[in-house]
């Protein structure tokens, strides 16, 4: 069974034209899906409803097996949200970052188990942050306040990560390093990454499939098959 699944999905905000129509997708365990398309083309509308923030205005919509906010248990998604600024103004740490993401696990009010303690620890880990889990988070650079997100997805323990816009000012050097710690996260531990962006040169080596939506999804295949515009994926047309 697919993780994600969408047949003929639509969206539309009331009295507005339809944001998203007829959307079919199927996404499989364990694959690493670039998605693209032009600003307003319905991209990060595609993520909320995956991630459960929106609801369709139509067709079907299946997150491991179930409507998204039913997505419960083991089946948990991480999710980075656009121009992720939490904390900057204020004295908050990478550790309490990452702590945030540990909620859905712990519960709101609920002290930290052990094994919650060592979750977090892990995830600050993986992404590289080991040294930095003290410091405030307005201190980073820019490419390091990303890991501390990714880490805050990660102590939650998804099956699905999803990144919308992850390396907006970000540099290239970083966003190559984003693009190889995701495509370790994938491998070590078997996460499906959902990754939104207008910029894929630094995942082109990693990403098996690209997306493309205008509305619709107008190309769906591997990025060797949009030559020369595999940088700009938006000037496709159906």
């Amino acid at each position: 069974m697919p993780i994600v699944r969408a047949r003929g999905l639509r969206f539309s905000y009331p009295e507005g034209p339809d944001v998203l129509e007829d959307v079919n997708l199927d996404v499989v365990r364990g694959e690493f899906v670039g998605i693209a398309g032009p600003n307003g083309g319905g991209k990060t509308t595609l993520i909320r409803l995956i991630v459960g923030l929106e609801q369709p205005t139509g067709g079907e919509l299946e997150v491991f097996g179930r409507p998204p906010r039913q997505a419960t248990g083991s089946d948990r998604i991480g999710y980075l949200p656009q121009r992720a600024e939490i904390g900057l103004s204020a004295p908050i740490t990478v550790r309490e970052v990452v702590e945030a993401g540990r909620v859905s696990v712990a519960g709101m009010f609920g002290a930290l188990a052990p094994e919650d303690e060592e979750a977090i620890e892990e995830a600050i880990e993986r992404v590289g942050l080991s040294e930095k889990a003290g410091e405030r988070l307005s201190r980073l650079s820019g490419g390091q306040r990303q890991r501390a997100f990714i880490a805050k997805a990660l102590a939650g323990g998804p099956k699905l990560l999803v990144l919308d816009e992850p390396t907006t000012g970000v540099d290239a050097d970083a966003q190559e390093r984003l693009a190889e710690l995701l495509d370790e996260l994938r491998g070590e531990l078997g996460v499906t990454v959902l990754y939104v962006s207008h910029e894929f040169g630094a995942i082109e080596p990693y990403a098996e499939r690209l997306v493309v939506i205008r509305r619709g999804i107008v190309f769906d295949g591997a990025p060797s098959a949009l030559p020369g515009v595999w940088h700009d994926p938006s000037h496709v047309h159906p």
